[in-house]
């Protein structure tokens, strides 16, 4: 599948790659492949973000991405889902960070071993990958570039969904900015 990436596609995968590592992630997520993607300048997405609104100022995604990996991942529609239940997330969050150090349910320990082996993708960055193929293929494009990873983003549920849409990007504007023919694939 990768000889059908982009140059610039192939920079968003090696992007995320050295953000999980960054981050000393074990795998490489879905808010990895964003991160790489808000790093871009003069791609498809980039011009898509930056036509949305998120692309100039990318600071507010990033803090919404870091703010999401406290809480563990959690999206802020499961955090609220919770509280629907009773249970206060953020005093969670407080607690174990008062007792284990800040980023401690987001892995950023700083007693945690570093892990130099290869990363591989978790399963949400690889239904990301999945499902640009499949938007490529419905678009008819003989290539899978960063715009697919960006409108992929945009329709998988998850956290950098959830954050894209917080900032105005979301499958449907980014197939209007990008000129139509983005249909989501289940």
């Amino acid at each position: 599948m990768f000889e059908r990436f982009t140059k610039d596609a192939r920079a968003v995968v090696q992007g995320a790659v050295e953000h999980a590592e960054r981050a000393r992630a074990q795998t490489v997520g879905a808010e990895h492949l964003l991160l790489a993607l808000l790093d871009r300048e003069g791609s498809r997405a980039s011009f898509a973000l930056t036509a949305l609104g998120a692309g100039e100022d990318r600071e507010p995604v990033r803090r919404a991405l870091e703010e999401a990996r406290r809480r563990a991942g959690l999206s802020q529609a499961e955090t609220e889902a919770l509280a629907g239940l009773g249970i206060d997330v953020s005093e969670i969050v407080a607690r174990v960070e008062e007792a284990h150090g800040v980023g401690a349910m987001s892995g950023d320990r700083k007693d945690k071993r570093w892990w130099s082996g290869q990363r591989s993708f978790g399963r949400d960055a690889k239904e990301v990958l999945e499902k640009a193929l499949r938007i490529a293929v419905a678009r008819r494009d003989g290539h899978i570039g960063d715009e697919h990873l960006l409108l992929a983003l945009t329709v998988r549920p998850g956290v950098p969904a959830e954050v894209l849409a917080d900032h105005g990007v979301t499958h449907e504007s980014v197939t209007r900015v990008l000129g139509g023919g983005g249909e989501a694939c289940a």
